[in-house]
């Protein structure tokens, strides 16, 4: 039996085409988290750069130079952060891209749900449990009101993850979004209170989205 040498094996791996980026040049790409905060030029370049202009100033022309990059990186943080907060697609991570995930922010933003309570209960659950074992008598009490607490915290995340996906696709009927992608986003913001959530919300309580 003759075999065509023109078809490549199944372990054959074409080439890129390109060389593989270094990592401080990958974590500088536009678009990257990293470049939103840190300057375009790598460490080492940016240490040589800070020695020469050193060399070349005085103490009080170093020292007003010093305060000067640092006022300028806050304020690139704040601009960076406030773009966040107002949904700037330059400034978003990768999670809270696209139309289909400002849509579920809104969807969530919209309505209230027990998940908010989520942290502050696991809060309370740590130090309830902490002084439930002085007194081992309240332990399965608590222990059961907490399985049933979860247990609820639970069955809202999966109504909402649904109706997430459900409604995503029929407002955006060609989305490669998946159900689960989708469902565990919406718990996620519907899980922080209202006031953390980042981008803050556009919405205001009771609005309708859908």
């Amino acid at each position: 039996m003759l075999v065509n040498s023109s078809q490549p094996s199944k372990a054959y791996t074409p080439k890129k085409g390109h060389a593989t980026p270094k990592r401080n040049a990958a974590q500088r790409k536009e678009g990257s988290f990293e470049a939103r905060f840190t300057p375009a030029e790598s460490y080492s370049e940016a240490r040589k750069k800070r020695k020469e202009l050193k060399a070349s100033m005085s103490k009080e022309e170093w020292k007003q130079y010093k305060a000067d990059a640092k006022a300028a990186q806050k304020a690139r943080r704040q601009a960076a952060q406030r773009g966040m907060d107002e949904g700037d697609p330059r400034y978003l991570l990768e999670r809270d891209k696209g139309p289909e995930r400002a849509f579920v922010r809104d969807l969530v933003d919209s309505g209230r749900y027990l998940n908010t309570m989520v942290m502050p209960f696991a809060l309370i659950l740590l130090i309830l449990l902490t002084i439930a074992t002085r007194y081992p008598t309240v332990s399965p009490i608590l222990s059961l009101t907490s399985m049933v607490i979860m247990l609820i915290f639970f069955i809202e995340a999966v109504i909402l993850g649904r109706k997430a996906h459900r409604l995503v696709k029929e407002k955006f009927p060609n989305t490669t979004e998946r159900g689960t992608s989708i469902g565990f986003y919406a718990f996620g913001r519907a899980s922080q209170p209202r006031r953390w959530r980042t981008p803050k919300p556009r919405v205001k309580v009771g609005d309708q989205v859908a």
